[in-house]
């Protein structure tokens, strides 16, 4: 399932493609297998996405394990939570009363789109799917494209930060590039299949935070290859 490029028949005719799959099994060989998200059901995926906005996973993550020791990782049981329960559970997150209120709203969203089932959501067509999570409030489209992603194993590319940090300095995007534009691109030349984008975007944020840092570290970084002798490109 991980590496999904395997399947492939046949050298892609698409060169921009057949280097985005270079730097993928690269990324694989040198970091291993991520194995993005760390949950136990998809609507834990879920609130974890939305929990992880603006701060750390380890804050999201103590969270989301307060929310389950307190039972309440189903739509149905943190629907009907107050606001200020939820808002006391997810406080390590940041933000908290936010995030209570936009964890409230994306849930009653899905029990009424989807009787709170994720299933439905993987049979949905697609974009019109983006659009309505899109207009949940407080989902922007790194958020909603993470629950598509990861949660309904949806074929969208989480085009975040750190994504469009490595591949502009590789020349394959333009730099100061929106999101949107980079989220297209990506999956305009790699094959639909939600298991390459789920841990090519999780490799790509591994080697941004190892190497691809703000002063980049391309001595030892497994993608020098690919900048054939030149400096990576400047992205301020």
């Amino acid at each position: 399932m991980l590496t999904a490029w395997r399947r492939i028949p046949g050298p892609p005719r698409d060169p921009v493609k057949a280097r985005l799959l270079r730097l993928y099994r690269a990324l694989l060989a040198r970091h291993g297998p991520q194995r993005w998200w760390p949950a136990r059901t998809p609507f834990e995926v879920a609130v974890g996405a939305i929990l992880t906005q603006h701060t750390a996973w380890a804050g999201a993550a103590r969270a989301v394990a307060a929310l389950a020791g307190a039972r309440l990782v189903t739509a149905a049981r943190l629907a009907a939570c107050d606001l200020a329960t939820l808002g006391a559970l997810v406080r390590p997150a940041g933000t908290w009363r936010l995030k209570a209120q936009r964890l409230r709203d994306f849930t009653r969203w899905l029990l009424a789109r989807f009787g709170g089932d994720f299933r439905a959501m993987r049979r949905a067509p697609l974009a019109p799917l983006r659009r309505e999570l899109r207009a949940v409030p407080g989902l922007g489209p790194e958020t909603a494209d993470a629950i598509l992603l990861y949660a309904a194993a949806r074929p969208v590319f989480v085009a975040d930060a750190y994504t469009r940090r490595v591949l502009a300095r590789h020349r394959l995007l333009p730099r100061g590039v929106d999101y949107e534009t980079a989220r297209a691109f990506l999956e305009a030349h790699l094959p639909s299949d939600p298991a390459l984008f789920n841990e090519f975007h999780a490799l790509l944020v591994a080697v941004a935070k190892s190497h691809c840092r703000t002063i980049p570290l391309c001595g030892s970084c497994p993608l020098r290859f690919d900048l054939r002798g030149r400096p990576p490109a400047r992205t301020r």
